[in-house]
């Protein structure tokens, strides 16, 4: 069976203690034990939570509170989120197209839900690199956040893990520094406005996701960027 124990489950919000203790039991069949909520909306270590947990409340009690998506992220090289159709305007891919990618050797992965009354948020979205869609039939679409979860733990549990190792590839925490500070720099040089930054910023992760840069190419970049904010200040004091 695949080595799953890298994946770590991201919850952003959740308000179900009952569904938080669901999830811990499934991750625990499924051989995941990384539990990270964001900002959750339920006690994690009520009664109704540590009840559906059965057997898995070593799972409940080690999970992790982080306040942004960014802080629950630390650490990893890659992310899948989950999302609607009619929400993001990019490919959806089925779980068993997308999560195998998080598999790979000498990677520290996550998959993020959203919370159970609106899913993901496009700003919210935007910290994954690619996106799965569970297919449901037409009559009843909407899942339970932990049938959810525990179909893509399921999926991830009868995947086979590819030999090839990626440990230079750039960590998304730091990722995330270089779209703040690519974005400092083309605010200050004029070429995005403050009004139109977001939409404009969303593409530009789009692009470097795809190229999956390693720290090195990530530092080459910011280098750039730190020439440039030389240039401005040294333009600037000669005016």
């Amino acid at each position: 069976m695949p080595e799953v124990s890298q994946v770590r489950i991201v919850l952003v919000e959740p308000a179900g203690a009952l569904n938080v203790g669901s999830i811990a039991r499934v991750m625990k069949n499924m051989g995941l034990h990384q539990l990270v909520l964001v900002n959750p909306k339920c006690d994690l270590q009520s009664d109704d939570a540590r009840k559906m947990a059965m057997r898995a409340i070593d799972v409940l009690e080690a999970a992790k509170i982080v306040e942004s998506i960014p802080e629950a992220l630390v650490g990893c090289h890659r992310a899948v989120a989950t999302a609607v159709r009619s929400r993001l305007d990019t490919t959806l891919e089925h779980p068993r197209q997308a999560l195998p990618w998080l598999l790979e050797p000498g990677l520290n992965t996550a998959i993020l839900f959203g919370s159970e009354d609106r899913g993901l948020s496009n700003d919210e979205l935007k910290y994954a690199q690619r996106f799965v869609y569970i297919p449901t039939s037409d009559q009843y679409q909407s899942l339970n956040l932990a049938q959810a979860v525990a179909i893509c733990c399921y999926e991830l549990f009868q995947m086979p893990v590819t030999s090839e190792t990626f440990t230079d590839l750039c960590s998304l925490d730091a990722l995330d520094r270089y779209y703040q500070h690519l974005e400092s720099v083309l605010l200050k040089i004029g070429y995005l406005q403050p009004h139109t930054a977001a939409s404009r910023m969303e593409k530009f992760r789009h692009l470097f996701n795809r190229a999956e840069l390693s720290e090195a190419e990530v530092s080459l970049l910011r280098g750039i960027l730190r020439q440039v904010e030389w240039a401005i200040q040294t333009k600037t004091s000669e005016d």
